[in-house]
């Protein structure tokens, strides 16, 4: 069942579009992540679904609900929306203990009367134990730490049972460590509490850790939309592919095999070679570039099978592996192996990867394209 109906949103800033026709669907009790470079248009079209922005054109739906629509002049405010939302900067009150926080959203009238105060409470402790906050409540809100300060405004964002969660990069101000503890609590208390979530990111890995769909966005507009396993191993742009990991850009020419078939022939390593999709109509010695995912790529030393082959320019000891840099003709290729055998600078080397882990575009096609 479709929880919400997000429909041709358009919104201008001084003429220029910064989302440009958006379109997409949340499944209830799922998590779609927008996810997009800074500036792409993701955290503006979340604020129009809040309704902290006006769109210029459009509609948003929730449920059989019109929230927005630009073209009827239905712009509901953001607290008759039923929706709970997670600023970057958590937007924690100061002057208020843990407890405050998050019943704020309960002291305000429920059908023209005031909530019980033990009904409040109730509600409150409830929260604070499944975010993990239990013995916290009466604790100053600044005193406690990024990560407690984000549970406590998920908490707030929950309280309220919305029915919709919204989440603008709340992991943004967290270090490394904890963010990556947060993405999977994150996931759990989603799942256990069931509220259709709306997630926006730059990062990828919170993409594929937290999204049942993900919508990639760019200069305004959606570029492609997926799981996340759809998106990352099958990526219809350069740009995608690009953003979703890292990626070594080749560059090679294309010629034709005894069979006719296209093959993609690496500058400078004639003898390295890579089946191009045959309904693209490629002459020979068009200019292609070639894309490789470095997470997929391993570096072994040669057995005399085929594969491509190339010597070791630099390594650098990452503790649970080794990252090394190895030249391949004329191109440089990040690949990964042990972090116990070690192969020395210079040394002779094979490269191993998934077929999926490469793909090839035209030279002179855009990036986004």
């Amino acid at each position: 069942m479709t929880a919400i109906r997000v429909a041709g949103l358009r919104k201008l800033f001084g003429g220029a579009p910064a989302v440009d026709d958006v379109s997409f669907e949340v499944e209830s009790g799922s998590i779609l992540t927008l996810l997009g470079p800074s500036g792409c248009g993701k955290t503006t079209t979340l604020r129009m679904i809040a309704g902290l922005e006006r769109p210029d054109a459009g509609e948003v739906r929730v449920g059989d609900r019109v929230v927005t629509s630009a073209e009827q002049g239905i712009h509901l405010p953001p607290d008759k929306r039923r929706m709970g939302m997670v600023f970057q900067s958590y937007a924690i009150w100061p002057h208020m203990n843990v407890f405050e926080n998050i019943a704020f959203p309960l002291r305000g009238p429920l059908r023209g009367k005031r909530r019980p105060e033990v009904e409040i409470r109730d509600k409150v402790m409830t929260m604070l134990q499944s975010l993990g906050l239990e013995g916290l409540h009466d604790r100053p809100a600044p005193l406690l730490s990024g990560g407690q300060q984000q549970r406590v405004a998920l908490g707030r964002a929950l309280i309220g049972d919305p029915d919709v969660l919204l989440l603008d990069e709340p992991f943004s101000n967290l270090d490394a460590r904890r963010r990556d503890e947060m993405r999977f609590e994150l996931k759990e208390v989603q799942a256990r509490v069931g509220v259709t979530t709306i997630f926006i990111t730059h990062d990828q890995s919170e993409a594929m850790v937290l999204s049942d769909r993900v919508v990639v966005m760019n200069a305004g507009r959606i570029v492609q939309e997926g799981t996340p396993q759809a998106i990352y191993q099958q990526p219809s742009t350069r740009f995608v592919m690009e953003f979703l990991g890292q990626v070594d850009q080749l560059g090679a020419r294309v010629a034709m095999a005894a069979d006719g078939s296209p093959r993609a022939r690496l500058d400078g390593a004639g003898d390295v070679e890579v089946a191009l999709d045959a309904s693209h109509p490629w002459r020979p010695d068009d200019e292609v570039i070639l894309m490789l995912r470095s997470a997929s790529v391993r570096v072994r030393e040669p057995d005399g099978s085929h594969g491509w082959q190339g010597r070791v320019l630099s390594r650098i000891y990452l503790g649970e592996r080794t990252e090394y840099v190895v030249g391949v003709g004329a191109a440089r290729v990040r690949a990964f192996g042990s972090a116990i055998q070690l192969l020395d600078e210079g040394a002779l080397v094979q490269l191993e990867f998934p077929a999926e882990a490469i793909r090839a575009w035209p030279a002179a096609r855009p990036v986004g394209k």
